[in-house]
């Protein structure tokens, strides 16, 4: 089943999703708007996959 998923999988999981989230806007303001994106890209969940998955 879908659900059941072993713990390195979740882990990479939660890391990549945490690593998806925006800059946030008082970084954004502190910056001057030079760092206005993440160096990682944007990943929508259900587009993208991730290597070993």
């Amino acid at each position: 089943m879908a659900r059941n998923k072993d713990l390195p999988s979740k882990i990479r999981r939660g890391k990549k999703s945490k690593q998806s989230q925006s800059v946030p806007t008082w970084i954004v303001r502190k910056s001057g708007g030079r760092i206005r994106n993440s160096p990682y890209s944007r990943r929508e969940w259900r587009n993208r996959r991730l290597k070993r998955d």
